[in-house]
């Protein structure tokens, strides 16, 4: 019962706007560990930006699949910082994330499909190429770039005659990190 107490007497300190204080208690959450995660996941909703946005960071260096779901319900957050922490924990949760990454790629929100390449490019699984492939022609120049990253991240080289076509993309930026990926795959 004291240690329940304990882990949401941390959550609730983190409101508080120094981002040292935040990062410890990041830290301790994280030493506590499993015990931690369903009150970090209910933190997910928490008015306060800040509870979310480092729930989500911890959520992800704990690495419980439990928080797939809701990390990915994050990615569709109005405050970008959270969204970012949202994608970056989903990145760390390795392969057990990967089938809902792939499957939010269809998303109706670009936020959450842009988020979900990015993800996908820290996790490195070959099994998403071909899901990546398809969405470099999506409406977001974001998605697109997230997707022709992430694409040089997995290294795989059937990437490189989509990510040649990516060079001529409107986006002056997913044309850049196209190049930049090819440079990985050549």
């Amino acid at each position: 019962m004291e240690r329940e107490e304990n882990i949401k007497r941390l959550i609730q300190n983190l409101e508080d706007d120094d981002e040292y204080v935040q990062l410890q208690i990041s830290e301790l959450l994280e030493e506590i560990g499993e015990p931690a995660v369903e009150d970090l996941i209910q933190a997910l909703d928490n008015k306060n930006s800040n509870v979310r946005k480092i729930s989500a960071l911890t959520l992800g260096k704990i690495g419980d699949p439990r928080a797939i779901k809701p990390l990915l319900k994050t990615m569709d957050d109005s405050n970008k910082w959270v969204r970012r922490h949202a994608s970056g924990a989903l990145g760390n949760m390795g392969e057990s994330a990967v089938e809902p990454l792939v499957n939010s790629l269809k998303n109706d929100n670009w936020r959450v499909r842009g988020g979900s390449a990015w993800a996908l490019g820290k996790i490195k699984s070959k099994d998403a190429t071909d899901p990546l492939i398809n969405v470099l022609d999506d409406d977001s120049g974001f998605v697109r770039s997230g997707a022709a990253w992430a694409l040089g991240e997995l290294g795989d080289k059937k990437a490189i005659e989509p990510l040649n076509k990516c060079t001529n993309d409107k986006s002056g930026f997913v044309q850049k990190v196209a190049k930049a990926s090819l440079t990985k795959l050549q």
